[in-house]
């Protein structure tokens, strides 16, 4: 009888514990969620309703009046981002593909020393080489354009790029290589009909991670990026904040608006990140 009640009270305590996690995992949700509740219900209220200051009521009368005034500002702005998000971000991801593919299955002298090298520029403060990278692309004569801003952010990508695809090809049998060196394939062969067919799960990780980054980066679009009518949105979200009148529903909105795509990519592939960064960790 001792025994079924301590099974029982065994029960009972584990789901007390499962209630008082999923209890903790809701609140710190609630707080998480709380500056994305008022960015959206202070983007819906009119510049006169904001000025009363209660950030925390829900607008009296809903209005898309600040998302049509921050989208008609930052409409250009958004175009840039794309320009330069886009082709950053695949670039950078097929490099990396091809720098973790050589790094792991082409052992040369010297490759874990330049792999070495290449992860540490992942630690290179980005404030640290302002001055040498603008010095450098004024002499090249991409300072000030977007085509600049992309090569800058290629080439920051490839170490942690780098980093994932050569950790992902390292679960690959080396004997599908041999196989595939046995068929009269080159590295160039390989790689088009044996790695990269397979490297989905690896590229949906750098493509997510890469996009977000790149998106979301302010300190090397302002700096490279002079031009206004060149420069991206996170740069030009900062001139939405007016110098006298302080517009907070139209910032809100824009800041919501500059936000939504990232939003949108985890939404569509989230599932996918997390599938492609446990893809490869486990052998067998």
């Amino acid at each position: 009888m001792s025994l079924l009640q301590n099974i029982r009270s065994f029960k009972l305590t584990l789901k007390q514990r499962k209630m008082g996690l999923y209890l903790t995992l809701i609140i710190c949700s609630l707080f998480f969620l709380l500056p994305i509740y008022v960015l959206l219900v202070t983007s819906f209220k009119g510049f006169a309703e904001v000025s009363e200051g209660n950030m925390w009521a829900l607008p009296l009368k809903a209005t898309f009046a600040a998302f049509e005034k921050a989208f008609t500002k930052l409409g250009p702005s958004f175009i840039n981002s794309l320009i330069l998000t886009v082709p950053a971000t695949l670039i950078s991801a097929l490099l990396g593909s091809l720098n973790g593919y050589i790094l792991s299955k082409w052992r040369f002298k010297g490759a874990n020393l330049i792999f070495v090298l290449m992860l540490f520029g992942m630690f290179i403060p980005y404030q640290s080489i302002l001055i040498p990278l603008v010095q450098f692309l004024q002499k090249i004569g991409l300072y000030g354009n977007l085509i600049g801003l992309i090569i800058v952010h290629i080439i920051y990508g490839l170490p942690i790029t780098t980093l994932i695809f050569r950790n992902y090809y390292s679960e690959i049998p080396d004997e599908l290589i041999e196989a595939a060196h046995v068929d009269g394939q080159g590295i160039m062969g390989t790689y088009l009909y044996i790695i990269f067919p397979i490297s989905l799960p690896a590229f949906v990780v750098v493509i997510i991670w890469q996009f977000t980054n790149i998106w979301n980066e302010f300190l090397f679009a302002i700096t490279i990026t002079q031009n206004p009518e060149q420069q991206p949105v996170t740069v030009a979200l900062q001139d939405l904040s007016g110098t006298f009148i302080k517009e907070w529903n139209v910032q809100m909105a824009g800041a919501f608006l500059a936000a939504l795509p990232t939003l949108l990519i985890y939404i569509i592939l989230g599932k996918y990140f997390i599938r492609g960064l446990l893809a490869g960790s486990v052998k067998g």
